[in-house]
């Protein structure tokens, strides 16, 4: 029984100012008319039912959640009361998800980011879920074919060898490598097994559970004590008790111990929307590559990115600069130094 679960309690705090605390990046129209969850969600629509999907985001989201995906149950909404980091929200919710559907398989997704081939990105997780199905104790990652040497995702170092899965190849995963620098980010486009790692995964519930209580037998001891409680009792156990879960990421918790991980290398045209330059890589430019949101007039000026929300806003004579205006801040600087905004962030809040 294949299940989503997307996880939606990130802060998204590059996309500052538009992206806040109170509302943050994956609940913005960033890329067109639809916001980012519902970008995802709306993507695995013609593979998963949505009563098999479910988000999983902080308590202070959940108005928004429910408000942008009217559709979702809210059973399938689920509640993390602190931010502990991807381990725990993903374990917690496969407590949960176990509890509706028995011997589930869940695909963890994040909920920013850009799919355009859709229709191939459904082929990847379906296969994946087969893969499962005859190999319940692995785990299947999505693996992206680098084009450019980037320096700002993690990798995904992958066997030579391949065997075949619905049409598509499936590698074993010899290790996970954190973000490198450009030198080592060329020699691993050039190497040709190293994949861009997309944080997505397709595993058991049962063996989200079992590797949890392996790798995190603290944070798995106090999970099942509060999937055990009562549903009248549930909210309150949950809240007093998950602060003493641990604060770690599922890539160093789990994935870079557990055996039996492996990986589709997938072109479905997947950016990980981590900064304004990913709107200026997929928003529409005018005549001098401006990228233009809101009610915009460019005067001779070339190459900026402008967002607005409520003023005209009017650029003269400048170039490779970005605007950014939200309800209370207008920020303004070089594009080159979009990488630093979340430094800026906490210089001025």
């Amino acid at each position: 029984m294949l299940c989503a679960l997307i996880m939606a309690g990130g802060k998204g705090e590059r996309f500052w100012p538009l992206s806040t605390d109170e509302k943050p990046k994956q609940f913005l129209k960033l890329l067109g008319e639809e916001t980012m969850i519902q970008m995802t969600v709306n993507r695995l629509k013609d593979l998963i039912p949505v009563d098999r999907i479910f988000v999983v985001t902080g308590e202070r989201y959940i108005s928004l959640v429910k408000e942008q995906l009217p559709e979702l149950s809210e059973k399938n909404i689920i509640v993390e009361p602190i931010g502990k980091n991807t381990a725990p929200c993903i374990a917690l919710s496969a407590f949960q998800i176990e509890k509706q559907y028995k011997d589930a398989t869940i695909a963890v997704l994040p909920s920013d980011q850009l799919i355009k081939n859709e229709e191939e990105f459904r082929n990847v997780i379906a296969a994946a879920d087969s893969f499962i199905e005859e190999n319940q104790d692995s785990i299947v990652t999505l693996g992206m074919k680098p084009d450019r040497p980037e320096t700002g995702y993690g990798y995904i170092k992958c066997d030579r060898t391949s065997s075949i899965v619905n049409g598509l190849k499936i590698r074993n995963v010899d290790m996970f490598v954190e973000k490198p620098n450009l030198e080592k980010a060329k020699q691993y486009l050039n190497n040709g097994n190293f994949l861009w790692n997309g944080g997505m995964f397709v595993w058991k519930a049962k063996n989200i559970l079992r590797l949890t209580e392996k790798y995190m037998k603290n944070t798995y001891d106090v999970l099942k004590e509060i999937a055990c409680t009562s549903e009248e009792e549930y909210m309150n156990k949950l809240k007093s008790n998950y602060v003493l879960v641990d604060s770690v990421s599922i890539d160093y918790a789990i994935m870079e111990k557990a055996k039996d991980i492996y990986v589709i290398p997938s072109e479905f045209g997947w950016d990980d929307v981590g900064t304004w330059y990913s709107v200026e890589r997929y928003r529409d430019k005018d005549e001098n590559n401006n990228v233009c949101v809101g009610n915009i007039i460019n005067i001779n000026s070339k190459n900026n990115i402008v967002v607005g929300k409520n003023k005209p806003v009017i650029i003269f004579g400048l170039e490779d600069i970005f605007v950014v205006e939200s309800n209370d801040i207008i920020l303004i600087g070089n594009k080159d130094d979009i990488k630093d905004i979340k430094e800026i962030k906490k210089t001025v809040i």
